[in-house]
């Protein structure tokens, strides 16, 4: 009889967030990344549900990069019996290490918050986990060299290999009974302004591909240009443009932008204020890991040196009351959480403020109802109406495009046996399904939520 390798979606499976799939085989149990959902409330509620799997029986998790949707659910994973290694490269259990110890904080204030101010219907609401949680999670880390093959067991091998994103963001390759398996993680784009081009894979006989913008080319948008007229328009309305940025990534590429504008006289000297604890530690691991990015170290000190970065809420609250006209960078991305809405509280309701979201917004977050045109938005209990104006650059995105997807894939020299989309929402797994069977004739399957396939190797 055949091997079987029995895999679970445990997550990222007909929605975009909570990354989980575990590969049950007869020698070794892997979970591909472990990561949090977000967005609409049915799929956050699943956070606290315990996973339909034998969680002690896992032996191994590995993490294509650090996310939270990709690394947010290994403290309820410990807390469920997992016992095993948890492998990634350096820079990736560095940005881990960040987003965890970052997210617990936010978790136990937010409920100690929610307690005090009894704005929730949980008595007492109880935080999703514990920064004592998250650091017994980072004792089980080990870092992995990338391109290298490694054994996991006497039929498993598996490799890590660079593919853009974010810093130390790789796709996972596992040959198992000589059969490979590969997981695209999150794909980046070419020419990005701190990364280098994604390797792309040269052989999958089963392939997990993120689809993210599987329905969607992003727009040749001047990024510079449209950042130099935000500036200028902030200083001409003496207002304030806030930037809720994701921590990583995004937030040191928008920083490296706004220094290079200076540099080229192309904006003026408006004070700069990045607010993000997450972003300002991710700022070191860029320092830490040189040969994981482009910047010269002299461009990453210059441009640290021309920006404010905020380093506590105190901080916070004096920069709401500079009256001059700035930019601030606050997290989070998708304005779920953070400092950035301390910023709106205060400047959501002026029509001299500029909120501009950079990137991908997942349904049920904050961010997608501002750029879907909302009049009204709820955090801390309360509604604040928006008198803001609202931009979106959506090619900002650290996600590869539909043609930036099939171009990753144009490389794999064998038809595979089976191509799973994954990390999707349905329009955009639909479209990029279709995409794939008419150029590629692949057959291509959608898994839903908590689906399980046997494949046979």
């Amino acid at each position: 009889m055949k091997p079987i390798v029995k895999v679970n979606f445990l997550g990222g499976a007909s929605t975009v967030t909570g990354s989980k799939f575990l590969l049950e085989t007869s020698e070794c149990n892997m979970m591909i990344d472990c990561g949090m959902f977000q967005g609409l409330k049915e799929l956050r509620k699943l956070n606290w549900v315990n996973l339909p799997v034998d969680v002690p029986a896992i032996d191994l998790v590995l993490l294509s990069h650090g996310h939270l949707d990709h690394v947010g659910y290994l403290p309820r994973l410990i807390q469920q019996g997992f016992k095993g290694k948890i492998l990634g490269t350096s820079p990736t259990l560095a940005i881990a290490e960040i987003i965890l110890k970052d997210s617990a904080k936010i978790h136990e204030e937010e409920a100690k918050k929610a307690n005090k101010e009894k704005y929730t219907k949980h008595n007492p609401a109880l935080p999703f986990y514990t920064i004592n949680e998250a650091e017994k999670t980072i004792k089980h880390f080990k870092s992995i060299e990338p391109d290298k093959w490694f054994q996991l067991t006497d039929n498993i091998a598996a490799r890590f290999q660079y593919n853009g994103h974010i810093i130390g963001s790789t796709f996972i390759e596992l040959d198992i009974n000589d059969k490979r398996f590969v997981f695209s993680g999150d794909v980046g784009r070419k020419n990005d302004y701190l990364l280098s081009n994604p390797k792309k894979p040269q052989w999958a006989d089963y392939l997990f591909i993120e689809s993210t913008y599987g329905n969607k080319l992003h727009p040749e948008q001047n990024v510079e240009i449209v950042l130099t007229d935000l500036v200028k328009k902030t200083i001409q309305n003496k207002g304030n443009l806030i930037i809720p940025s994701f921590a990583v990534e995004r937030l040191q590429t928008l920083m490296y932008i706004f220094w290079k504008l200076y540099k080229q006289n192309k904006i003026p000297d408006i004070p700069i204020f990045i607010d993000s604890p997450m972003g300002t530690n991710v700022l070191d691991v860029f320092k830490h890991y040189p040969n994981w990015h482009k910047l010269p170290e002299s461009e990453y000190y210059a441009m640290c040196n021309h920006i404010n970065i905020v380093s506590s809420y105190k901080e916070t609250w004096e920069t709401i009351d500079d009256r001059r006209a700035k930019v601030v960078i606050a997290g989070s991305g998708m304005v779920t959480g953070g400092r950035v809405l301390t910023y709106l509280q205060q400047y959501i309701d002026e029509p001299s403020t500029t909120v501009l979201l950079v990137g991908y917004q997942a349904e049920g977050t904050r961010g997608r109802q501002l750029i879907e045109g909302a009049h009204e938005i709820k955090f801390f209990g309360k509604y604040y109406p928006i008198k803001a104006q609202v931009e979106h650059i959506e090619s900002l995105s650290a996600h590869a495009d539909q043609g930036e997807l099939l171009d990753w894939l144009g490389e794999i020299k064998n038809v595979p046996e089976q191509v799973f989309l994954i990390h999707g929402e349905p329009n955009a797994l639909s479209a990029f399904r279709v995409k794939l069977e008419t150029l590629n004739n692949w057959l291509v399957k959608i898994p839903k939520l908590t689906d399980v396939e046997q494949l046979i190797i």
